[in-house]
């Protein structure tokens, strides 16, 4: 029986948004068995394979995901089962799941614990898991709180669903930017404002300005960055949360983009002295994306002191404490996004004093993440990290182009240009 043909099926539909009904209606097929086909109970004929791999615009991909299971080698026939196993168990709590949520007269407290953890779930794995394995549940669990929050429910639980639909929304669109969709990304968090409004929750609000503040400084616009950080650090002041931090190393970086070094230093020791009041507040417990870390602190403090080349020791101090804070894929706080942009800003500052094999060394395990988390902000600190060796006098060194050489096949492929 297929041990990654039914997941796979599955991942594409819900990325496509179909119901399994809605699916089978299309391959004129029966629900039931879609459902056995996706928890790999029974396996599909060669002209159902066919028609599902039409349906969901495979490509062909499903056709030969099938050929290569039918013919794997008999020792990957444990791993290969204990695999189907676990998808087994993932797919029959996805079903109960959309059981729960869709036979409900009355939102009760079931279904927000089940909605609360689906988002929770989503917003710890982001940091450490390529977007292709969560764009879908993501814009699933978008679906079903818009869906419950058309529906007529009491004030309280409302306010429970849009504070569940803003960390959602800013989930999606922090996904926007990093597949480098601005628009999409800026729509997503303006919504997600929207939500915290009616919810009425200055963490939230606080939080979403950050995001917005994160994707305009990527996007090259540090003015408006910086107008977002401030306007944020209003909620965050009232709020406690951790996000009372990250909002003034934003207002950092936007200072540092616009080559002001005193009020670059001056937001970051704002930042620091955050700490002293942080409670942690309900985006705080969620955890993920919705908290701020020392090791995050530390990456910021270093990518906005990069921008001044007076500050290298500074940024290269911030860059190993971020680096070796990182090192660890077992830490809560572990993001490959931030491992990788703390390695990248210890490689700028080694090259702002000259050390051309410690950036090579600090680089290198950056250059060797795969595609699919070569995400907006990673490539755009190794472009920068190309434009500051042909800036410095290492410009010259044959070792220098080709670590640039390097950069530029890494650059070639981000995650926005793979399939999705």
């Amino acid at each position: 029986m297929p041990a990654l043909l039914g997941p796979e099926i599955r991942r594409r539909r819900t990325a496509a948004g179909l119901s399994q009904q809605r699916l089978a209606a299309r391959v004129e097929a029966d629900q039931g068995l879609i459902s056995k086909i996706e928890t790999g109970v029974k396996a599909p004929s060669p002209r159902l394979l066919k028609a599902l791999d039409d349906a969901l615009h495979a490509g062909g991909d499903l056709v030969d995901l099938h050929c290569q299971e039918t013919h794997a080698e008999p020792g990957a026939h444990h791993d290969a089962h204990s695999r189907k196993q676990k998808e087994m168990v993932t797919v029959a709590a996805h079903r109960a799941r959309e059981f729960v949520l869709s036979h409900q007269a009355t939102l009760t407290t079931e279904t927000i614990e089940q909605v609360y953890d689906d988002v929770r779930t989503l917003a710890v794995a982001y940091p450490k898991q390529p977007l292709a394995d969560l764009l879908g549940p993501l814009a699933e669990v978008q679906d079903t709180l818009f869906s419950l929050l058309e529906q007529r429910q009491k004030p309280a639980q409302a306010q429970q669903l849009y504070l569940l639909a803003g960390v959602t929304g800013g989930l999606l669109g922090k996904a926007a930017h990093d597949l480098s969709v601005p628009h999409a990304a800026m729509t997503h968090a303006r919504t997600a404002f929207v939500c915290a409004e009616q919810a009425d929750h200055d963490g939230l609000r606080a939080w979403i300005r950050g995001l917005q503040s994160l994707i305009a400084y990527w996007g090259g616009r540090p003015r408006e960055a910086l107008r977002y950080a401030q306007t944020g650090a209003t909620f965050a002041a009232s709020s406690g949360g951790t996000v009372a931090v990250w909002l003034p190393l934003n207002e950092a970086r936007a200072w540092a983009a616009l080559r002001n070094v005193e009020e670059t230093r001056a937001a970051i020791d704002k930042a620091e002295r955050a700490w002293e009041q942080v409670t942690v507040d309900e985006l705080d417990e969620i955890g993920g994306m919705c908290t701020f870390s020392h090791a995050r602190q530390s990456y910021y403090a270093a990518d906005a002191l990069n921008w001044h080349p007076t500050e290298a020791d500074a940024a290269e101090t911030y860059s190993t404490r971020a680096v070796d804070a990182y090192s660890d894929t077992n830490r809560p706080e572990w993001a490959f996004g931030d491992q990788a942009g703390s390695h990248t800003g210890l490689a700028l500052a080694r090259i702002a004093r000259g050390d051309l094999d410690g950036a090579t060394d600090a680089i290198t395990p950056v250059l060797g993440l795969v595609p699919e988390q070569r995400i907006n902000g990673i490539v755009h600190s190794v472009q920068r990290l190309h434009a500051a060796i042909a800036h410095s006098e290492l410009g010259a060194d044959p070792a220098a182009r080709s670590l640039q050489e390097q950069i530029e096949t890494f650059t070639r492929t981000p995650a926005a240009a793979l399939p999705r």
